[in-house]
């Protein structure tokens, strides 16, 4: 009797250890992407992307919004990958003003609320709510608060002073 005992006990422990180390495997992969993709966000990381894509701006395309003044979906076709975001164009000469000037068509406050920064807060916008203000763009969490911004100049101003205490609180 005995013995069956201890017989079922290394069985169980052979088992327990095959299941274990292909776990452990897979758990210390877990961590590495697959070539091609960003790197993981990192804390202090300010440009606001999804989380499980990667993509800026949930993927729509930076530069149409200066020259369509509309949110156009970006393609897979047009793409970059830039401070750790995959960017989605509507075409290569989209994809190509944005390399020569990414700091005219990369949205303001890193596409965070620009209203929420204003009042000190990192927000997540939805990139369909959006501005273009002096050759900037800004985008919103919610109607409200683009009309607010719109109207209030101050807005503005206090958003850009906190931006610098904001930033380096976003951990993404």
């Amino acid at each position: 009797m005995k013995a069956a005992a201890r017989h079922a006990g290394i069985t169980l422990a052979g088992v327990g250890l095959c299941c274990i180390l292909p776990l452990s495997a897979a758990l210390s992969q877990a961590s590495t992407l697959p070539p091609g993709l960003p790197d993981l966000p990192g804390v202090g990381e300010t440009m606001l992307r999804d989380r499980h894509s990667g993509l800026a701006l949930s993927g729509f395309d930076p530069v149409a919004y200066f020259i369509d003044n509309a949110p156009v979906p970006g393609l897979s076709d047009y793409e970059l990958i830039r401070d750790g975001a995959v960017w989605r164009f509507a075409s290569a000469a989209n994809r190509d003003a944005f390399v020569e000037a990414p700091e005219v068509y990369t949205p303001r406050f890193g596409g965070f609320d620009a209203s929420g920064v204003a009042e000190g807060l990192a927000i997540d916008a939805d990139p369909r709510r959006f501005a273009v203000i002096g050759a900037r763009l800004y985008f919103f969490r919610s109607d409200e608060n683009r009309r607010r911004f719109l109207a209030e100049a101050a807005l503005r101003s206090r958003a850009q002073e906190r931006w610098q205490v904001v930033a380096p609180l976003i951990a993404r």
